[in-house]
């Protein structure tokens, strides 16, 4: 996992970076994946973000948010699952 500078990541917030196989033969089986969160990420409360995602830089994560797939930079997410629904600068 990596963490960029200056990011506020919120109380509850569950970086999971292991998955388990979908094969009730293979449950057992780890499946890692990396997180990486860029600079100035801000992860609100009780968000979740799922192996293999990557978040841009300056992006917002909404609180409770379920991030399923990689977060482009400069934007805002919300959801379960996250989705955009803005530019941090509009």
């Amino acid at each position: 996992m990596v963490i960029g500078d200056d990011c506020l990541i919120g109380h509850n917030t569950v970086l999971t970076t292991l998955n388990h196989d979908l094969d009730p033969t293979r449950r057992a089986d780890m499946h890692p994946a990396p997180i990486v969160i860029g600079a100035n990420v801000w992860i609100g409360s009780n968000a979740a973000v799922l192996p293999g995602v990557t978040i841009g830089d300056n992006a917002v994560v909404a609180a409770a948010s379920v991030v399923t797939k990689d977060v482009p930079a400069d934007t805002v997410v919300v959801g379960s699952p996250a989705r955009v629904v803005r530019s941090v600068t509009d």
